[in-house]
């Protein structure tokens, strides 16, 4: 009995918030991880797609040149990114409602949890957030607590780069 293999292509790029790592499949972004969150990577995407083979690439579906871009002040070509975060129905609603905030912005999760029209799921709402599998791209750094604060420090990396650019 043969195993069907899933076929993932990764980069791993320097960025002025630190080491990304970026897997695509058919051209379309299915993960990014952060240095501190490359252990989990793998077994994520094992959950996902079952057996893998990875193949290093300069830059899978173009997707790590739009990334550049992005970093060096393009925050528009974010949106032209294929991506594929897979996940539950709601947790797709609530990604892709993510990807209508624009650069610079930022939504409460109850303000969000009102935009997927579930405005009584807001822990739920931030689960879905917090278990976002392609972050910049999907940008959960936009969206902050009820008292308008930012509190991860990673978070206000990313929110201080996009004001600047």
């Amino acid at each position: 009995m043969q195993v069907a293999v899933t076929a993932l292509e990764t980069v791993r790029m320097e960025t002025p918030i630190g080491l990304l790592v970026v897997v695509a499949r058919e051209g379309k972004l299915v993960a990014v991880s952060f240095r501190d969150r490359a252990d989990d990577l793998v077994r994520q995407l094992e959950q996902r797609f079952g057996a893998l083979s990875f193949d290093e690439r300069p830059d899978p579906g173009g997707i790590a040149g739009r990334l550049r871009a992005y970093f060096a002040g393009d925050l528009a070509v974010l949106d032209t990114i294929a991506a594929d975060p897979g996940g539950t129905p709601f947790q797709q609603r609530v990604w892709a409602e993510l990807r209508t905030i624009p650069s610079g912005s930022t939504v409460s999760y109850s303000e969000l949890a009102r935009r997927v029209e579930a405005p009584d799921a807001v822990r739920a709402v931030g689960a879905a957030n917090g278990r976002n599998p392609i972050p910049i791209v999907i940008p959960c750094h936009r969206v902050i607590g009820a008292d308008e604060g930012v509190k991860a420090p990673a978070l206000q990396t990313r929110l201080s780069f996009e004001a600047r650019s």
